[in-house]
C-alpha cells in the first residue's frame, strides 16, 4: 500500500512538473517558411488574395479531406475571409490589410483563442521569380497549443511542414496555371485596314523576340512623345517568313487615326494596310503557343479550301492585352490574320 502511494505520489509531481515545465514555455512564437516560385509576383499574389483558392493548396485540407470549409461572401482583398471544421476543432481566417503584388497581412484564429498573425510577403527576383514568404507569429499562446507544441518539438516542427507543403503546391498550381491557353479560329472576316506607325527589320526568326521587344516600344514611345493617337493595339506585319534559310522580314506596328508624316532621317515609317479579307484566329495564352496558333490557321485555310492573295499578302499578329497590366501568360489574348481571296 505504502508502495503505491509512493508511486501515485511520484507521477503527481511528474505530472505537475511536466505542467509547470509546458506553462513556462514561451508565450508568443514565430514560423516561417519561404520557397522561390517561377512566376510574377501578380500572379501568385492574386492567387492568395482570393480564399475561394486556398483549399485547392492547402496542405491541412490534404491530411483531413473531410475539413468543411465556409467562404464568406467576400473572399478576396480586405474583408475576405472563409472558416473552417475539421478533426481537431474549427478556426477562421480574415485578410486585415493588403499591398497589391507585395504583401498581405491577415488573422488567424482557433476556436475561442486569441488570433494569430499572418503575413505573406512577394518579392521579385532578378530573373523574373518570386521569392515568397508565408510567417506566423503568435500571442498569449494557450496551455493547450504549448503543450502540442512540446509533443511535436516544437512550433516550427509542428507547423513548418504544412507551410512548406502549403508553397509546394501553391507552386505547382500557379506554374500550371500560366499555361492554360486556347486557340479559335473565328473564320473568314473583314480586316478594316488604316493608317500605322512602323519600324522594320529583317533577322533570324532564332532572333525574332528580341528584335521585337526591343523595337516594338519604340513605335510606341514615338507616338506618344509626337502625341500621336493610337487607333487600337500594337501588331507585327510579317512580310517573309523563310524557315529553311532561318529569315524572317517583320515591321513593328503601331494602327493610327490618321496618317501620319515623320522626318525623313527618322526609324520610324508611315504605312497604310487596304481593307483585306482574312482568316482571323484568337489566341488565349502565352505567346509560346503563337507557332501552334499559326499552323492551327494555316491548316484550317487548306482545310477549306481557301486560297491565300499572294505571298505579299498581309499577316498579321495583333497584340489585345499588354503582359505589364496582364501579367498572367494565361489571359494574354493574341489575334491572327492572314489574308486570302
Amino acid at each position: 500500500m505504502k508502495a503505491l502511494k509512493y508511486i501515485f505520489f511520484l507521477l503527481l509531481i511528474l505530472i505537475i512538473g511536466i505542467a509547470i515545465y509546458i506553462a513556462v514555455q514561451p508565450n508568443s512564437f514565430e514560423v516561417k517558411r519561404e520557397r522561390t516560385i517561377n512566376a510574377p509576383a501578380a500572379v501568385i499574389y492574386n492567387n492568395v488574395i482570393d480564399f475561394k483558392n486556398w483549399e485547392a493548396w492547402s496542405s491541412w485540407v490534404e491530411k483531413d479531406p473531410e475539413t468543411v470549409i465556409t467562404l464568406s461572401e467576400q473572399t478576396k482583398g480586405v474583408g475576405g475571409a472563409y472558416s473552417w471544421v475539421d478533426s481537431h476543432g474549427e478556426g477562421n481566417m480574415k485578410t486585415l490589410g493588403t499591398k497589391p503584388n507585395v504583401s498581405i497581412d491577415q488573422e488567424l484564429q482557433f476556436g475561442d483563442f486569441d488570433p494569430s498573425k499572418i503575413q505573406w510577403e512577394f518579392t521579385p527576383t532578378e530573373d523574373g521569380k518570386t521569392n515568397v514568404v508565408w510567417k506566423m507569429n503568435s500571442y498569449n499562446v494557450p496551455f493547450i497549443f504549448k503543450a502540442s507544441a512540446l509533443a511535436s518539438g516544437g512550433f516550427d516542427n509542428m507547423i513548418g511542414p504544412d507551410f512548406e507543403r502549403g508553397l509546394e503546391k501553391l507552386d505547382s498550381l500557379v506554374v500550371e496555371s500560366m499555361k492554360v491557353y486556347s486557340i479559335k479560329v473565328n473564320g473568314v472576316t473583314q480586316h478594316s485596314g488604316g493608317f500605322y506607325l512602323y519600324n522594320t527589320t529583317s533577322c533570324k526568326i532564332s532572333e525574332l523576340d528580341t528584335k521585337m521587344q526591343d523595337m516594338l516600344p519604340k513605335v510606341g514611345a514615338y507616338a506618344i512623345t509626337h502625341n500621336i493617337t493610337m487607333a487600337g493595339p500594337p501588331f507585327v506585319y510579317y512580310h517573309k517568313w523563310d524557315e529553311a534559310n532561318n529569315a524572317v522580314m517583320f515591321s513593328c506596328c503601331i494602327p493610327t487615326t490618321s496618317q501620319v508624316i515623320t522626318a525623313d532621317d527618322s526609324d520610324i515609317l508611315t504605312g497604310q494596310l487596304q481593307p483585306f479579307k482574312a482568316v482571323e484566329t484568337t489566341l488565349t495564352g502565352d505567346y509560346a503557343n503563337l507557332k501552334e496558333a499559326w499552323n492551327t490557321t494555316m491548316k484550317y485555310i487548306t482545310e477549306n479550301n481557301l486560297e491565300f492573295t499572294d505571298e505579299n499578302g498581309p499577316m498579321l499578329e495583333t497584340y489585345l492585352t499588354n503582359p505589364t497590366s496582364t501579367p498572367n501568360p494565361a489571359d494574354w489574348v493574341t489575334k491572327i490574320y492572314i489574308a486570302v481571296k
